[in-house]
């Protein structure tokens, strides 16, 4: 099924009209750029339906009906807020929408309003050529992404259940290549870690700051934030973690591919990745997804300087691997920190996802890599961090991140990072080859 290049033009400015609404979360405000993409279906015949939790965190949901006779609906998703944007920081406006050199900047570009509107495109392409659909197709884009998906993702399965129910899912979490080894590798998320954010507290006696007290409330916290800091928490290999490692293997061949084996092996592990992935940033991510991990963010104590104060508190980002639990969690924490004084108490808690390799999804999205780039190599990976797909999956689906994206060889880019840094920015060929090969996928598996 042919995709038009007007249709890719018609994407590309779509996307321009999305990155200039400001959906920073917070506050979020994703009512501008729900109208946007609520106007441009409406140009092709559909009724999309606006719903919000609180006042202009809106959330889109539109559904172009199938027979059923391929199965339960495919629903596709991301969300509509943005990360903050240091403006000064930027080369052009990060709400501008500026074209440089073949890039089109703005915060969003890549995580996650390209990605929206290559599937308002696609929905907008199968009304256009009246596809016939084997499955409904349901496209939802979603406010608060960013800090958690309680005004989105979780208020519609919460709420709507009934407008976003699927056997399967596309969303956030793979697509976007990196190079290792001369080899462009793109990932397809099959899983990733659920999180557990945790206040970790110490007691202690309230006091004068002018005598030193060894067992004050800021000290034994100090000790508790060291040990997590400086202690690695269990290996727990998964089986998608292993599926990764051994994609990785196959991809990079020998010694990787025997090195990575070894992974697992306690005695092992760290040099296996040491001396099999060279690129940092990814060795870090390989290291996230075999162990559950708690990161301290943010630290609370006193506030007059010349007082002990009797409460010192620390914020921990944990994240929990497909088949651990938060209790899991909590027990490797305490068996770290050994002391009594220090307790823990859950804040919140999204669930790990995890789904197959050997559906007729996955094979189609890796069908999709080799159309989007021939030299390309898929590989299931496992994210170390939360998507939507956390309350998505409660319904029953299974979640595939997955936002197509080429971008030119050799680009001198750290694709992974750089939808979180200043001048995030999206190729307009590899934009348009993704919205093509995401067309390729919802046709393949819905009308095929």
């Amino acid at each position: 099924m042919q995709f038009p290049a007007q249709a890719e033009d018609e994407a590309l400015a779509l996307l321009a009209d999305l990155l200039k609404a400001d959906t920073t979360n917070p506050p979020g405000n994703e009512r501008a750029c729900a109208e946007i993409l609520a106007e441009s279906l409406r140009q092709d015949g559909y009724e999309p339906q606006l719903v919000e939790k609180e006042p202009g965190r809106t959330n889109l949901v539109v559904r172009r009906k199938g027979d059923g006779a391929g199965g339960g609906p495919l629903l596709l998703t991301g969300h509509l807020d943005v990360a903050p944007a240091e403006a000064a920081e930027w080369k052009h406006p990060p709400f501008g929408a500026e074209l440089d050199e073949g890039w089109l900047y703005g915060r969003g570009a890549l995580d996650m309003k390209g990605h929206l509107a290559a599937c308002a495109t696609v929905l907008k392409g199968l009304a256009r050529d009246d596809v016939k659909l084997k499955r409904d197709v349901i496209f939802a884009a979603v406010a608060d992404g960013q800090t958690g998906c309680d005004l989105g993702a979780r208020f519609l399965v919460d709420e709507h259940p009934e407008l976003v129910k699927a056997d399967w899912a596309i969303g956030a979490g793979g697509g976007l290549p990196f190079e290792l080894e001369g080899k462009r590798l793109y990932p397809i998320q099959v899983a990733h870690k659920g999180a557990t954010w945790i206040s970790m507290k110490a007691r202690g006696p309230l006091g004068q700051g002018s005598i030193p007290l060894p067992d004050s409330a800021v000290l034994k916290l100090a000790r508790a934030i060291a040990r997590v800091g400086n202690r690695q928490l269990p290996l727990h290999v998964t089986a998608s973690a292993r599926q990764t490692l051994r994609a990785l293997g196959r991809a990079l061949g020998f010694p990787a591919g025997l090195l990575l084996s070894m992974v697992g092996r306690p005695s092992l592990t760290d040099f296996a990745l040491e001396n099999a992935v060279p690129e940092p940033a990814l060795r870090r991510s390989l290291q996230a997804v075999l162990r559950n991990t708690a990161t301290p963010t943010v630290l609370r104590a006193g506030e007059a300087t010349h007082v002990l104060p009797p409460i010192a508190e620390a914020h921990l980002d944990g994240r929990i691997l497909p088949g651990q639990s938060t209790a899991n969690l909590l027990s490797e924490l305490k068996e770290i920190v050994n002391d009594a004084d220090i307790t823990f108490t859950v804040m919140k808690e999204l669930s790990p996802v995890e789904a197959p390799t050997d559906s007729p999804l996955y094979a189609g999205l890796a069908a999709a890599v080799k159309q989007l780039d021939p030299q390309g190599v898929a590989i299931p990976f496992v994210g170390p961090g939360f998507t939507d797909a956390s309350a998505f999956c409660r319904l029953g689906m299974r979640f595939y991140g997955f936002t197509p994206v080429r971008f030119p060889e050799k680009a001198g880019i750290d694709v992974t990072e750089l939808p979180y840094l200043a001048n995030e920015r999206i190729p307009v060929d590899g934009f348009k080859a993704g919205v093509r090969a995401l067309h390729g996928v919802v046709a393949g598996f819905c009308a095929g």
